[in-house]
């Protein structure tokens, strides 16, 4: 997969910005970037800080952009712009103050097409990564919500895992709304989605409110994307196996090879990804967020370069 997200970007480059310029594990991941010639890469931070780090770590950064908010030659349009987008909701102090951290000013250069993507968390917080992406990129037409969607990988094999990052307790309408944008993120990844909308019952066979809500998100599913193929709500086992969906839903033209789940809530979908990656074997790559205007994804405190790289590319393959 990353083989062919490699080639597609060399052929269709792009500039993705980080916002957390001094910490070691983004910069082994943007000398790869960049020496490979993958993507253009723009660091925030104090230059001299940046390239301290940079050389303590015996990395090369020579082809990538140092921004330092504090030296920004063009911080007065960005700040003229942030507080028309905050509309009221933030003084112009207010903005300046932001402006100089690293996920407010990183997610305004994509805003202002300085870039074309975003990749931080690796020391803030998801919330510290999602909220000036719903303040200032904001959702993009027809999405009412940001979701997530982890790309499961292991040799061959290839699913989609929704959502277990972002919505706690999702509604109906915000189920609709990750199913059909988890689908449309397992295609950019060569999955042919097969959508199946996990429960603790298979078509009626168990009874609560959990069980209601995913049936009813399913049928609103059905008649939103009806070219969609979609079962739900349905167990986990009937889902993947062929030999209970003949039982439990026959002639579902999902049920044992789904490859795409849409959890009832975050609680299922956090302990249903882990389970995949550590007793599974899988190697879980995101969350990628779903629904915004453009592309802005979050990194685990935990991640390693390696995973920076790759999220890096799966980031500048969205845009």
């Amino acid at each position: 997969m990353f083989d062919k997200l490699t080639e597609q970007l060399k052929a269709n480059p792009r500039t993705i910005v980080f916002t957390e310029g001094t910490d070691a594990r983004i910069l082994e991941a943007a000398d790869k970037l960049t020496g490979q010639g993958i993507l253009s890469v723009i660091l925030i931070g104090v230059e001299e800080e940046v390239k301290k780090a940079a050389k303590d770590g015996g990395f090369c950064i020579d082809k990538c952009q140092i921004i330092d908010p504090a030296a920004y030659g063009e911080i007065e349009p960005m700040v003229e712009e942030m507080v028309k987008l905050r509309k009221g909701k933030m003084t112009e102090e207010q903005v300046r103050e932001a402006l100089s951290k690293g996920n407010y000013f990183g997610t305004m250069l994509v805003k202002m097409g300085k870039a074309d993507c975003l990749l931080g968390g690796a020391t803030y917080s998801t919330a510290d990564t999602v909220r000036p992406a719903l303040q200032l990129i904001k959702t993009k037409p027809g999405s009412k919500i940001v979701s997530s969607t982890f790309i499961m990988l292991k040799g061959e094999e290839k699913l989609a895992m929704a959502d277990c990052a972002i919505n706690i307790d999702p509604s109906e309408d915000d189920l609709v709304e990750i199913a059909i944008e988890s689908a449309k993120t397992a295609k950019v990844f060569g999955i042919d989605p097969k959508v199946a909308m996990l429960s603790y019952s298979t078509l009626g066979s168990g009874k609560g409110d959990s069980v209601t809500k995913m049936a009813n998100a399913t049928a609103k599913v059905k008649e939103a994307a009806p070219d969609l193929a979609i079962e739900g709500e349905i167990q986990f086992d009937a889902a993947v196996s062929p030999t209970v969906a003949a039982l439990k839903c026959q002639g579902s033209p999902v049920a044992g090879q789904a490859n795409t789940f849409i959890f009832p809530d975050i609680s299922s979908g956090n302990i249903g990804y882990k389970i995949a990656a550590r007793l599974g074997g899988y190697e879980a790559i995101g969350p990628v967020l779903q629904g915004l205007n453009a592309p802005i994804n979050d990194l685990s405190r935990g991640c390693n370069a390696e995973e920076v790289y790759k999220m890096a590319l799966v980031t500048a393959a969205l845009s």
